[in-house]
């Protein structure tokens, strides 16, 4: 779960007069405005999303999901999938690991992947490997991010300087990863409409806060109802107890199907697991809050 998973916000507490950055880009690969894609209109009535040509440039791996009888049998096939077109999977990982980041004749050239970026995004979501991701995230859905490690207010300032540098770090953009996430989103979306919630458009999901750093109030509903910016990709939970534990403001938000990339129980090994951890594209999210 990412560090900043909360945000201190007291029932009385204004938000900061810190002015927020445009939504997004003009542009994306999703074929909804960025506007849209981030107003909480959209999340409260949203459209299917799929990234521009990525189920029509790989359809050997959705013919192997479809042959799939079981969500044991997708995940086997999604997993070989990316080991045979990237080289990257559960075990490449660990003996990746083991080995360490030596150098010398002996060394293995790092390999980027989006396992990777997932398990650097549960250590820390303001760490190189986040920043990646919430690129990823401006590049296909073309929503902007309003945090890392700072509050990212108008461009350009210090703290998107340090947002674009570590977006753009050379170690993480090796082996296509920029089309990996693609496809494990694309997998995820298959995943949740054929076994996980086939019949559902929304999710209730819980993110416990203390600090609204992160987070700019666009309007005030009611004494426990707001709708908030949340951060371009941003951890949920689908665990009341477990969000409960990261602060003392407890934000309740119904999620779109399409606005989640990735959750627990998709991936064999420790990824993200242990929290009920969803990984939601963020926007304008109307949200329930309850005080502790």
């Amino acid at each position: 779960m990412d560090v900043a998973y909360g945000f201190r916000m007291k029932p009385d507490a204004a938000p900061l007069p810190l002015a927020p950055p445009p939504a997004g880009h003009s542009t994306n690969l999703v074929g909804v405005p960025a506007g849209l894609l981030a107003s909480a209109a959209f999340n409260e009535h949203p459209l299917r999303l799929h990234i521009s040509g990525v189920r029509e440039t790989n359809p050997a791996l959705f013919r192997m999901l479809e042959d799939a009888t079981s969500p044991e049998e997708a995940m086997e096939a999604f997993q070989k999938y990316m080991a045979a077109v990237f080289g990257v999977d559960e075990m490449g990982e660990r003996r990746h690991r083991s080995a360490g980041d030596r150098t010398g004749p002996g060394a293995r050239h790092f390999r980027s992947s989006y396992r990777r970026l997932l398990q650097g995004w549960g250590f820390d979501a303001n760490n190189p490997e986040g920043a990646v991701l919430k690129g990823w995230v401006e590049s296909r859905f073309g929503l902007l991010p309003t945090f890392h490690k700072a509050p990212l207010g108008r461009y350009p300032s210090a703290a998107w300087m340090t947002y674009v540098e570590e977006k753009m770090c050379g170690r993480f953009h090796n082996n296509a990863i920029q089309l990996q996430l693609d496809l494990l989103y694309e997998y995820c979306q298959w995943m949740l409409a054929r076994y996980r919630f086939p019949s559902r458009r929304h999710l209730t999901l819980y993110r416990g806060v203390n600090d609204l750093s992160e987070h700019h109030v666009v309007a005030t509903l009611g004494k426990r109802e707001a709708i908030v910016r949340q951060n371009n990709l941003i951890s949920f939970t689908d665990d009341r107890e477990v969000a409960d534990q990261f602060g003392d403001t407890l934000l309740e938000v119904q999620v779109p199907l399409s606005k989640i990339l990735f959750c627990n129980g998709l991936l064999p090994g420790p990824v993200l697991k242990g929290e009920g951890e969803f990984l939601v594209i963020g926007g304008d999210y109307r949200v329930q809050m309850s005080y502790y």
